[in-house]
């Protein structure tokens, strides 16, 4: 089984300023960690960012660009989204096709959109889902950022009616291999 890294949404405008996702210092933190033990083991990284025609995600602005702090490597492979679903409208089922990948980890930006929905998508489309437990974030909104995360990380992991396997688990216990 061939695993890769998918790291949504780790964009300026969502990490820094008034709309930084909760705990994002300790998410980016996170991440790294998992970017880097995937690297060792020549496992796929996939930068995705999402953007917009206008406002603080449009292409090409400050805002848009991985956030500071991000490790970044050249192998890494960049995508470019304009929905919640990393799968619509982009690259991504194919670029793990050609790689072989059957098992995706995921973490990254905003919880209970881009994350929540790009968990749903590699489900029926195959991919058994790591979903990293801290090391995905969002905003505060209709509920505290805390509870969407705890919410999240308590429901995905029962999604199991699709066949491949659903796991939610702390960064520190995931394991890649190539």
């Amino acid at each position: 089984m061939t695993t890769a890294l998918l790291i949504i949404d780790i964009q300026h405008a969502l990490c820094f300023g008034d709309d930084a996702a909760f705990g994002i210092e300790s998410v980016i933190d996170k991440v790294n960690a998992l970017s880097t033990r995937a690297r060792a083991v020549a496992s796929p990284v996939i930068l995705v960012q999402h953007e917009e025609d206008e406002g603080p995600l449009q292409f090409g602005s400050d805002g848009w660009a991985l956030a500071a702090g991000l490790v970044i490597a050249d192998e890494d492979l960049r995508l470019r989204k304009r929905t919640p679903n990393s799968f619509h409208g982009t690259d991504l089922h194919r670029l793990l096709k050609e790689r072989g990948v059957s098992h995706v980890v995921v973490c990254g930006l905003q919880t209970e959109f881009c994350v929540d929905t790009t968990v749903r998508q590699a489900l029926p489309l195959g991919y058994d889902v790591t979903l990293a437990a801290d090391a995905h974030s969002t905003t505060d909104g209709a509920l505290l950022a805390e509870q969407v995360v705890a919410h999240h990380n308590r429901t995905l992991r029962w999604m199991t009616s699709y066949g491949p396997r659903m796991e939610v688990k702390p960064a520190g216990e995931v394991t890649f291999d190539a």
